[in-house]
Parts: C-alpha cells; structure tokens; sequence
C-alpha cells in the first residue's frame, strides 16, 4: 500500500487524484499545515524537504508532483494515465515540468517571498506582480499548449490532474478568467469525474 502526504489547497491534490483514478491501494495522509506539521521530525524523516506531496512506496519515498504523477501512471499502465509513445511521454513531462518549475514558482511569490528576498518592500512587489506573471502563464498554456478535450489531446493523462490543481488558483491570484475559456472549460469536465469529486470531498471534509 502507497501513502501519499498531503495538505488541502496544495498541489498534492494532483497526485490525490492520480491515485484515485489509477485505483491504486493507498492511504492519504492528511498535514496540519496551519500548525507547522510539515516541519515536525516526524515528517521531516519522511520528507527533509518539509513540503507536500510525498508518497511512500515499498521502495522508498518519492517527492515532487511530476516524479509522483509519472511513477503513478507507470505503475498502473491498465490506467493509461501516460501516453505509451516515448515522444508523447516526453511532451507531457514537458508540460508538467512547467507548471512544477515555472507556474507553481510564479504563484508561490504571493505568499512566500521570503524565498527569494528579505526586505518586505520586495515582498510588496511580489504580489503586484502576480496577476500578470500567473496570467501570462496560462496564456501560454490556453493558446499554445493545451491541446483539448484534456491536455494532450483525446486522452486523459497525469497532465490533467495538475492542471486542474494549480489552476484552482487563479482567481485568488488575480487572473482574469474570461480569457481562459479552454482552461474553464478542463475545470468542468475534471470536476465530473468520480475521482475527482471523491478526492476533493475528503480533501475538504
């Protein structure tokens, strides 16, 4: 049985949903963010890094949504939540990356600035600055990346649950949604899913 870490609002909900729907036998751990569960040395021995998600397998424990979504679907193939052809493999790690190392980066300079400056006046302009940097990453992924019905075109992949997720975001980050139909759009046909709806009835219980 896998264990998958978690703390509600967070993009653990990726991977949440990624077990669900590849009908793995795991338990969710649910995280008290608000009282520092994070960092306790409990959890600290599981993930040093002191973020979510971290799932615990047999072998190990794996951290970082892309590692987990591609570890997820490799382990189920019946889900057929990866493209089989290396190329399509590929190009939907690429579009997961980007939402790991650009989009989520951007979000997180609303609240956690203290990553990249000191002084409170750079935290200011951090957040003045969001709206914009969150909008023109979704720009990019409603006009150039996103292939629809779901993210890589007919079949639905570990790319949806994530985009889904970080996309739950964007109206506290500022982002005018009438630009994103396309993005609105996945929302919709995600929110309809079981798994879906099941992970986020026990992720906001």
């Amino acid at each position: 049985m896998f264990k998958l870490y978690y703390a509600p609002g967070t993009c653990a909900l990726a991977s949440h949903i990624a077990l669900e729907e590849a009908r793995a036998d795991y338990k969710a751990e649910r995280l008290n963010f608000k009282a520092n569960q994070q960092n306790s040395p409990d959890y600290l021995a599981i993930n040093p890094k002191g973020r979510v998600p971290a799932l615990v397998t047999d072998q190990g424990v794996i951290t970082e949504t892309p590692a987990i979504l591609a570890f997820i679907a490799q382990s189920f193939p019946k889900a057929k939540l990866a493209p089989s052809d290396p190329f399509a493999f590929a190009k939907a790690q690429s579009f997961n990356n980007y939402l790991c190392a650009t989009v989520h980066v951007a979000h997180a300079h609303k609240l956690r600035g203290y990553r990249w400056a000191s002084e409170e006046s750079s935290f200011a302009d951090m957040k003045r600055k969001l709206p914009e940097t969150m909008s023109a990453c979704f720009a990019l992924i409603e006009d150039g990346m996103m292939k629809g019905p779901w993210v890589m075109g007919e079949q639905y992949t570990i790319c949806d649950p994530y985009l889904f997720t970080i996309g739950l975001w964007l109206e506290g980050d500022g982002v005018d949604m009438k630009g994103l139909p396309k993005v609105m759009a996945h929302r919709k046909r995600m929110s309809e899913r079981p798994a879906v709806l099941k992970v986020l009835a026990e992720e906001q219980a």
